[in-house]
């Protein structure tokens, strides 16, 4: 079983930048993708970046393609998001994800979720 943390949304103005982090622990190792999501008022768990564990081949949503970057550190055990020229539509609660094999943009191939983080842009 997989744990995910997330930490570091927080409220930002519109073109500033955040760095969201998620500590991985437990078994990732049938885990292909590591993915971020999220989720604002009302709408549904949308798929943001992902990020496949064996070469680290990146996938990115249009609507952040060009500004945000999904990165991970091994030795730290952590995937991070990097998230620049943000605009107030990014407003969301972000998770982190782990355990699809396959089909990368659905969150329902997704198994291990964590707690979520709330970033907020404002206009």
């Amino acid at each position: 079983q997989v744990q995910l943390v997330e930490s570091g949304g927080g409220l930002v103005q519109a073109g500033g930048s955040l760095r969201l982090s998620c500590a991985v622990s437990g078994r990732t190792f049938g885990s292909a993708f590591m993915g971020w999501f999220r989720q604002a008022p009302g709408k549904e768990r949308e798929f943001v970046a992902a990020l496949r564990w064996s070469g680290g081949t990146t996938y990115y949503a249009d609507s952040v393609k060009g500004r945000f970057t999904i990165s991970r550190d091994n030795a730290k055990n952590t995937v991070y998001l990097q998230m620049s020229s943000l605009k107030p539509e990014d407003t969301a609660v972000y998770y982190c994800a782990a355990g699809a094999m396959s089909f990368y943009t659905a969150a329902s191939r997704y198994n291990s979720w964590g707690q979520g983080t709330q970033v907020t842009v404002s206009s």
